[in-house]
């Protein structure tokens, strides 16, 4: 089980903010908010990108620059997960990406999306009090909508891993979602009703993420979170449909595995016969929905 986070430590980093401090952010006051030992310790701040994640795989390419962060004030191509766009207008979030060079082999990239998503989900809990819970793999849920998406992605040299890129888009204090979005997403400040201290949350996430990421490191492996994971998991022992690019199916979601793939208990025909068989479903190959809607 992984080590807690205490309400001090909490504390120590969410330290008294002014109006102007964090209606825009600032590289070297996050900085000095930072209580970690080398995750989020440098940050690089851009007013406005096309994608933070772009910026990193950049940053990426240069010794030295694991545990950067970097932030924007605006996206104008943010990502998601399988190539789908993803809104971040000016002030109204937390647009960051994760810089990691770390030794691991490459197949076991992916995992770190899912200790990303126990990270932010921790962070949100812990600094606006909201009961947020993990969609999986990579979706921050509250009262059924989407308040944070998180995207993968790694740069390799000669088949050996150059660096790992962590997109995070959090809505933070955003009031206006269009009608199309409004169905399935939403904010931190439109659920708690109030404005988000942005700096206090990207300090609390970084922070949570550097205890999950040691843990993660040790095994190369989920093992040690998989615990903390599934009790966050808002999919588990639910009815869910896997969406595949050419079928899809219902089960029953039982939660993860040590690799961060999702256990469904289903049924099929087997010689003849119904039979129970638990499907091991990976991340990049599907999609997951509730049977009725997004969750």
């Amino acid at each position: 089980m992984s080590k807690e986070i205490t309400k001090e430590t909490t504390k120590a980093i969410m330290k008294e903010i002014t109006k102007d401090q964090y209606e825009q952010l600032d590289s070297s006051f996050i900085e000095k908010q930072m209580t970690t030992k080398c995750i989020g310790k440098k940050v690089a701040y851009y007013n406005e990108v096309d994608s933070t994640n772009v910026i990193a795989k950049q940053l990426g390419k240069k010794p030295d620059n694991h545990g950067t962060l970097v932030l924007a004030e605006q996206q104008n191509a943010g990502r998601g997960r399988l190539g789908r766009n993803w809104s971040s207008p000016k002030g109204d979030g937390i647009w960051m990406s994760l810089i990691l060079q770390p030794d691991i082999r490459i197949e076991h990239a992916s995992m770190l999306t899912l200790v990303t998503a126990l990270a932010v989900n921790q962070g949100i809990r812990k600094v606006t009090g909201l009961n947020s819970f993990i969609k999986w793999p990579n979706d921050i849920v509250i009262n059924g909508k989407k308040v944070c998406g998180i995207l993968t992605e790694m740069s390799t040299i000669n088949e050996k891993l150059e660096c790992i890129v962590i997109g995070i888009g959090i809505n933070a204090n955003r009031d206006l979602f269009s009608e199309e979005l409004k169905i399935t997403a939403t904010s931190l400040k439109l659920e708690s009703g109030k404005e988000i201290e942005r700096t206090s949350l990207i300090a609390a996430i970084m922070l949570y993420f550097e205890s999950y990421y040691g843990i993660f490191a040790k095994e190369e492996n989920l093992k040690g979170l998989i615990h903390d994971y599934n009790k966050m998991l808002i999919n588990r022992n639910r009815q869910v449909k896997i969406i595949g690019s050419n079928s899809e199916y219902i089960g029953l979601a039982l939660g993860i595995n040590e690799t961060g793939a999702l256990l469904v208990q289903t049924e099929e025909m087997i010689t003849g016969e119904k039979k129970t068989v638990i499907k091991t479903v990976m991340s990049g190959e599907v999609s997951v929905r509730g049977v009725y809607g997004y969750v």
